[in-house]
């Protein structure tokens, strides 16, 4: 079965592609190898319904199985915010590093307990036709006192790991790939794929 990873970044198609290898049964292709596809707009007000929308949107154009995924954090303090929105919280003219002070603006003065997070990670596959399967992963931590570390991206900087006394930003890349929302939701993307195909995971 030929799959296509629907995102024409090419560090996250090596990214799960690789994670993905010796599926017997399952073959992963990029999006960029369809340059007519649509932009598909993430307007879904949870990370599930963002990942399907996308995965199916991109699978009925090119009539394969397509799979796509959406992330973002949670912070318990602000109700749940960023969430959905967090690539694009603050605005449009904000960094990584806008977005981070912002966040840590809107949490000064919330006690150690009160600063629980998590990073979520929801991965679809849908086929032409209808029909999808998700696998959700999530990393629990909280929000740091202020930046610190210079590994990863985006909120890693501020997201504190309790377990190991760290930001993400500041554990090594092959600890991160490890332990992520998003390595947790492969993993069970890997089982629901060996079992559509037979093969082994």
């Amino acid at each position: 079965m030929k799959i296509v990873i629907a995102t024409k970044n090419r560090h996250k198609f090596t990214e799960i592609s690789c994670s993905l290898a010796g599926i017997e049964g399952i073959s992963l292709v990029s999006l960029n190898d369809f340059p007519n596809a649509p932009d598909v707009i993430e307007d879904g007000e949870t990370f599930e319904e963002n990942a399907v929308k996308k995965a199916s949107e991109i699978a009925e154009y090119i009539g394969l199985p397509a799979m796509a995924d959406d992330s973002g954090i949670v912070v318990d303090a602000l109700d749940g915010r960023p969430g959905v929105l967090s690539a694009r919280y603050g605005g449009p003219g904000l960094d990584d590093g806008g977005r981070n002070r912002l966040l840590l603006g809107e949490v000064r003065g919330v006690p150690p307990q009160g600063r629980t997070a998590r990073f979520v990670c929801v991965i679809a596959v849908a086929f032409p036709g209808g029909g999808h399967h998700t696998s959700r992963g999530e990393c629990a931590g909280c929000i740091a006192d202020e930046m610190s570390g210079t590994h990863g991206f985006g909120y890693d900087p501020i997201f504190f790991l309790p377990e190991y006394g760290k930001t993400m930003a500041e554990i090594p890349l092959e600890e991160k790939n490890r332990i992520s929302h998003r390595a947790r939701a492969i993993e069970g993307m890997r089982t629901i794929l060996a079992g559509m195909t037979g093969g082994t995971g």
